[in-house]
């Protein structure tokens, strides 16, 4: 039996520590979720109440569905007390998913069979903090997900397996980490269940840092519109930065929101026409096409916005979008006046 302590914070973490513990009580399993490692609580909202974080809120989920009890450990720091609240509960095997914090020796020390993490990413491409937006806006045609050995240098260890996830070119971030994420669960399974029957974590295979690419930590800032960028180059943004940071750009000093968009390939209603041959610079809204959305000049093609957002109000389709906005075609996106 190995007693596994799972480390991560966010959502999309959540996805396989849910999976692990309902593998983890079934008849014949050989691992137990021995205990969660996640970042303390957070304020969030108006009342600035004390939140969980998602993954120790499955934790504690356990208990209501199997009859079972997962220990959470939140601390600031991994210093001394934080090793000897977690060595009390036997681990063996640290497995990390968007955790957010580095691992000393000390601490791995704790783990006979050392740690595993999941990467969404086909390492040693996009190692780093955002490898997903990366793929998305390099407009990659495949992408994937990785289980390596923990190492000294991030995202640097050994794979132990990998998954190949295809794009399609319409894919969100939100939506593809989640689906990354279901996969890497199902990956983590087969890598702990040989680990229980050869008792030890495979080598792997190391990475040739020489073909290793890095995603940079998002900023808010990163998710403004150029709109001299290609159409193309603008709708990976726009489903790169989505859910998080947003990609976004002004109108007369406003900040607009654009969730939703795609390449336009449609035949030109006539005002967009009229508005191409007056010499449209880019970011001018041409005009609506009926079936796609709000059309707007790139520096190369046309985007066509199907959902948008005004800073301070909400989300709402192109069409409510026009129908408040009236004179928004012929607006230029990308101005402060």
């Amino acid at each position: 039996m190995i007693n596994i302590l799972y480390a991560g914070s966010p959502d999309v973490s959540a996805i396989p520590l849910e999976r692990l513990i309902a593998e983890s009580v079934t008849p014949g399993a050989q691992f137990r979720i021995a205990g969660v490692l996640t970042n303390p609580p957070a304020a969030q909202g108006r009342s600035k109440a004390l939140v969980p974080t998602p993954v120790a809120q499955e934790a504690e989920r356990a208990e209501s569905r199997y009859g079972i009890t997962v220990p959470v450990f939140t601390p600031e720091k991994l210093g001394a007390q934080a090793r000897e609240q977690i060595a009390a509960v036997h681990p063996d095997l640290l497995v990390c998913f968007a955790y957010g914090k580095i691992f000393g020796p000390k601490f791995m020390a704790l783990f006979p069979y050392g740690g595993i993490n999941l990467h969404p990413s086909l390492l040693p491409a996009y190692r780093g903090c955002a490898p997903v937006p990366a793929a998305i806006l390099d407009c990659k045609s495949e992408t994937g997900i990785t289980v390596q050995k923990l190492a000294a240098q991030m995202d640097s260890g050994n794979i132990l397996l990998q998954r190949i996830i295809p794009l399609s070119g319409t894919e969100t971030a939100g939506v593809l980490l989640e689906s990354a994420a279901r996969a890497g669960a199902e990956m983590l399974l087969e890598i702990i269940t040989g680990a229980a029957k050869n008792r030890a974590i495979p080598e792997g295979i190391p990475q040739n840092d020489a073909d290793a690419t890095y995603s940079a930590m998002l900023k808010k800032e990163d998710g403004l519109i150029d709109w001299h960028d290609t159409a193309r180059a603008i709708d990976a943004k726009i489903r790169a930065f989505n859910p998080w940071p947003g990609a976004f750009t002004r109108v007369r000093g406003v900040q607009l929101k654009i969730h939703r968009a795609a390449v336009y390939g449609g035949e030109l209603p006539q005002q967009a026409r009229e508005a191409l041959d007056r010499g449209a610079i880019p970011g001018t809204v041409l005009g609506v096409d009926k079936k796609e959305g709000i059309l707007i000049q790139t520096g190369n093609g046309i985007l066509a916005a199907a959902t948008l957002q005004w800073q301070t109000k909400k989300a709402v389709d192109w069409k409510d979008f026009i129908n408040g906005s009236g004179d928004f075609p012929g607006m230029i996106c990308g101005t402060q006046e």
